[in-house]
């Protein structure tokens, strides 16, 4: 990977390990401050789908970003999550986090990829159609988490 993390070093994207949960449940905590997972579905995440797990750690072993799937469930898969620690986003790392999940689901015999967002997360939206997103055509779905957690459903055809 070309960027840095807070020390200068060097960053890398490597497969989520066990060792890691602490690091990942702190991690989705600075990228999602108003509203992480909680630990016991992140455990159970990891669990279910270690190796659709990435993570970036930083050359002090810091995790610094991750993105998270779900396997192929005929020929379909989901992208859950995508986090970057503030200090970090607008570098580069989701770019190549999502370039990466995507080539590991294309291999595993994905044939289109499903992502929500929050519709007001302009630089989410905007990074992932330039990956070759299309919303869906009616737009955002109202309370689709919830009351007032509106998203917008994405694909991509692999």
């Amino acid at each position: 990977m070309s960027s840095q993390g807070s020390g200068g070093g060097p960053l890398r994207i490597r497969a989520v390990t066990e060792d890691d949960l602490s690091h990942v449940v702190r991690l989705d905590a600075a990228a999602f401050p108003a509203d992480p997972y909680p630990f016991f579905v992140l455990r159970q995440l990891l669990t279910a789908f270690p190796e659709f797990l990435l993570v970036v750690e930083d050359s002090a072993k810091d995790l610094r970003g991750y993105v998270l799937a779900t396997p192929p469930y005929d020929a379909q898969s989901w992208i859950l999550s995508l986090g970057i620690t503030p200090e970090l986003r607008r570098q580069g790392l989701g770019r190549e986090l999502m370039t990466r999940i995507l080539g590991l689901l294309r291999a595993k015999g994905t044939h289109s990829v499903w992502l929500s967002v929050e519709p007001g997360n302009d630089s989410a939206v905007a990074l992932y159609r330039s990956l070759g997103f299309v919303p869906e055509p009616q737009g955002p779905r109202l309370d689709y988490f919830g009351p007032g957690e509106h998203r917008l459903l994405m694909s991509l055809a692999l």
